[in-house]
């Protein structure tokens, strides 16, 4: 475990990193490399060993009806939780919410569902920007400094989904299924 994390933090210094993470994705997708990387931050964060701000998020397959889990960086602002779609609109997640209706749970340490609600693109901004303060690994794929001003994030909010996270009352949840990792 501690060679896979200094590979991690060393690697975030590379310019192979700061070009676009060509390690971990092409075309919007993720590489071998990456989708071993995120079972190993997705089991961590379902067993809530790492920092509050990384979450394990699993959704139905929209085509397998299967469980996915990705592991995602929790944005904060004004109060409530959002989920940011580094990658845009290509990123599965996103797909398998829309077709589930919001439908998804979140693991850290336990499990909860919770109903994934869409921003609407003229609201995205400051929350993209509070995005970037956080999950510096989504730096390489937007193309917006973090400390830029909030109109550089007004034009580029239509291109990245967000999502705000609400609670689903315990009466109404689901038992848990198998979960695959993607």
């Amino acid at each position: 475990m501690a060679a896979f994390l200094s590979f991690e933090l060393l690697y975030h210094r590379t310019d192979a990193f700061r070009r676009g993470n060509r390690l971990y994705y092409r075309n919007g997708r993720a590489t071998l490399p990456g989708r071993v990387f995120a079972r190993f931050w997705t089991s961590l964060a379902r067993l809530g060993l790492v920092p509050s701000v990384l979450i394990s998020l699993e959704t139905v397959g929209a085509k397998s009806g299967q469980r996915r889990a990705v592991p995602m960086v929790l944005a904060r602002h004004q109060g409530d939780g959002y989920l940011v779609s580094m990658l845009g609109e290509r990123s599965p997640w996103v797909h398998n919410v829309r077709a589930a209706g919001g439908q998804a749970w979140i693991r850290q340490g336990s499990v909860r569902e919770v109903r994934l609600v869409e921003v609407a693109a003229a609201e995205r901004a400051p929350i993209l920007k509070t995005y970037l303060a956080v999950a510096a690994a989504a730096r390489p794929h937007i193309p917006v400094a973090p400390g830029a001003p909030l109109e550089s994030f007004e034009g580029i909010a239509a291109a990245y989904p967000v999502f705000r996270i609400e609670r689903v009352p315990s009466a109404s949840r689901v038992a848990e299924g198998p979960v695959t990792q993607t």
